[in-house]
């Protein structure tokens, strides 16, 4: 199993799942159907034993119950990161107005996720039925999430964003996104490997290399959760995506910080 056959793999999958097109049962309204959710995926692959994950056990980072992909997955030598970046529907509808969430883009949040999970387990198939170990850290059952030891932000054991950073595949933003080649607005997900996979070099030295602190995501929170000298307020973000939930349910979702930005689609 090579690099290039696994994206192969999964480039096919976005294009041929039904469970990357809104369906006919799910759709909020029956113009949404068969609206794509994510275009391409794109990858980076970083090494299991990369320091920068024991350096997350840090308190200023993530805390000290992050676990390190060896601990996930002994023998691991490949962590194997993804973006799936919104199509210009989704993005484009929650662009419309600045207070509460599209229908397309909780579409996107609920059943997007829904497909990248359906992606990480194909990927982990093909990794099993060739013969090598392999483990989803966001679908472990020792996965736990919490508020970090600062009382500034939540974390968890395991952190797509931070992993797609130890990978290569980007930079933080001021809204705490993460900025890839095709840009914030997306979603991210991993798999861990005994697979020794070429690596990927990471193209920046600094957390916020790709954000040009612009402050377009600060004008757009609803709830007031971005500043450009503080970052983004976990908390009140998460506060609002409550709110959603309550009005939304079963999904929720926001994204306001990552629409019509200079960072949407592309590195400023």
């Amino acid at each position: 199993m090579t690099r290039d056959e696994l994206i192969a793999n999964a480039v096919k999958l976005t294009d041929e799942s039904p469970g990357n097109y809104i369906s006919r049962g799910a759709a909020l309204d029956p113009s949404y159907v068969g609206i794509r959710i994510f275009g391409h995926p794109v990858f980076a692959i970083g090494a299991a034993d990369d320091d920068i994950f024991n350096k997350y056990k840090s308190p200023d980072v993530i805390g000290d119950y992050f676990i390190p992909p060896a601990e996930w997955l002994p023998g691991a030598k490949s962590v194997i990161s993804c973006f799936l970046p919104y199509t210009e529907r989704i993005k484009t509808s929650n662009a419309a107005d600045y207070k509460w969430p599209s229908n397309e883009w909780l579409h996107g949040r609920y059943e997007g996720q829904i497909f990248m999970k359906e992606l990480s387990y194909h990927i982990h198939s093909l990794l099993i039925g060739a013969g090598h170990k392999s483990l989803i850290p966001a679908f472990d059952d020792r996965l736990r999430a919490g508020v970090g030891e600062s009382q500034k932000r939540y974390a968890s054991s395991w952190s797509e964003r931070h992993a797609a950073y130890a990978c290569g595949l980007g930079t933080f933003g001021l809204s705490n996104g993460l900025i890839t080649e095709k840009g914030v607005c997306g979603r991210f997900g991993s798999v861990l490997t005994d697979l020794d996979l070429p690596k990927d070099v990471r193209r920046y030295d600094g957390v916020y290399d790709y954000c040009n602190m612009c402050g377009e995501c600060v004008s757009h929170c609803p709830a007031g959760a971005i500043s450009i000298n503080g970052g983004q307020n976990p908390f009140k973000c998460s506060d609002f995506l409550d709110r959603t939930s309550e009005k939304h349910k079963p999904r929720y979702g926001c994204g306001k910080c990552q629409v019509n930005v200079p960072c949407e689609s592309a590195i400023p």
